[in-house]
């Protein structure tokens, strides 16, 4: 009977210990989400990458909205394959720089051999971590989050480790669809909400993106 009585002790404690720790919530420097997120894609990177794509989402002019120009410096975070890496990359030039983050290693993998294949010096891959996207401080005239904000689970700690890569005037703009968070897409509202609550401010929305009209781009500096 001693040895059940010390077992019974034991799993008490388990259970107590377990219970105590969900109470205390996330840890240090850290939010529950605030919106249900995406599993990030780990598959075919290259399925990202179908003819009609620049004429559906129009990277030019989403460039040309956030100010890129020869010379210019952009961070693509949740670059993936690398699509929007690489027009950026032509865009901006030698003189440029772009920054190609991912927290996958592989989707690194996959941009540091297309750069090389294709001749982009310009590229430089950033293996990132969720919440930090790892970006040199003052580094960055303009930010893309191409359909990747609604995988990010705490978007405010991110956006808050982001601002010491931005420069002065620096833009910031994320492309996404409508949706509940859990199903590749979320609500505009949420997130200019986030957005603004972690220290920037509006200054242009567009829904040129694809023709369903589900898609938008809004565009944040500094506040």
């Amino acid at each position: 009977m001693q040895w059940r009585s010390r077992f019974l002790i034991a799993f008490l404690l388990a259970v107590s210990s377990v219970f105590v720790q969900a109470q205390a919530g996330p840890g240090p420097g850290q939010s529950s989400p605030a919106h249900p997120t995406s599993t990030p894609y780990t598959g075919d990177l290259s399925r990202f990458d179908y003819p009609e794509r620049d004429a559906r989402l129009q990277p030019q002019r989403i460039l040309s909205l956030l100010g890129v120009r020869a010379g210019s410096s952009v961070a693509d975070i949740g670059a993936g394959g690398g699509w929007m890496t690489v027009r950026a990359a032509q865009r901006v030039g030698s003189d440029g720089v772009v920054f190609a983050e991912d927290i996958n290693p592989e989707a690194i993998k996959t941009i540091r051999e297309r750069a090389e294949r294709e001749h982009l010096p310009q590229i430089r891959t950033v293996l990132g971590v969720p919440d930090d996207p790892k970006l040199p401080p003052d580094s960055v005239d303009a930010v893309v989050i191409l359909d990747a904000y609604h995988e990010i689970a705490h978007a405010n700690l991110l956006l808050r480790n982001l601002i010491p890569a931005l420069r002065p005037g620096a833009k910031l703009g994320i492309i996404d669809r409508n949706g509940n968070g859990a199903n590749h897409g979320l609500d505009e509202a949420i997130v200019v909400r986030e957005v603004t609550d972690a220290g920037f401010r509006q200054v242009g929305r567009y829904d040129f993106v694809k023709a369903d009209r589900e898609d938008y781009f809004l565009v944040f500096e500094r506040d």
